[in-house]
């Protein structure tokens, strides 16, 4: 499928926010740091139990120093970023807080461009513009 891509990316959209409404739920009255590892400790069941099933888990014979890296390092940012995103739901608003978190878009385009040197058109400049638009509307919004 030439654009499965856009499936999987839309189905990632619906669980995240299912995610935000679970957390939100998950953290009142909780250490929002305890909360975050016990998400984390059923991410990493969960993902070696998908690995074992399929048959992938041979392939960690196949890593690069370099892929090691690249994957320890964004281990470490996304602990960072789940610890900042419990925290942020726990005395916020699961309604503000997702939108601002969503401005990791932005900061993906802008990163992809320095990094990774793709090339941004109009196209990703304005939806850029409109989510950042659409993060402080709906964070500015009276309490």
């Amino acid at each position: 499928m030439r654009n499965s891509w856009l499936l999987w990316a839309g189905a990632s959209a619906v669980f995240a926010a299912v995610t935000a409404i679970l957390a939100k739920l998950g953290v009142e009255g909780v250490n929002s740091n305890l909360a975050t590892a016990v998400r984390t400790g059923v991410v990493l069941v969960f993902a070696w139990t998908i690995v074992f099933a399929t048959g992938e888990a041979g392939g960690m014979k196949s890593l690069g120093a370099r892929t090691w890296i690249f994957l320890v390092l964004s281990g470490v940012a996304t602990g960072l970023s789940w610890l900042c995103y419990f925290r942020a739901l726990q005395i916020g608003h699961a309604s503000q807080v997702a939108p601002i978190d969503k401005l990791s878009v932005v900061f993906t385009l802008a990163l992809a461009a320095l990094f990774l040197g793709e090339k941004l058109t109009w196209h990703e400049w304005l939806g850029g513009a409109l989510i950042v638009a659409g993060a402080v509307v709906i964070a500015l919004r009276p309490s």
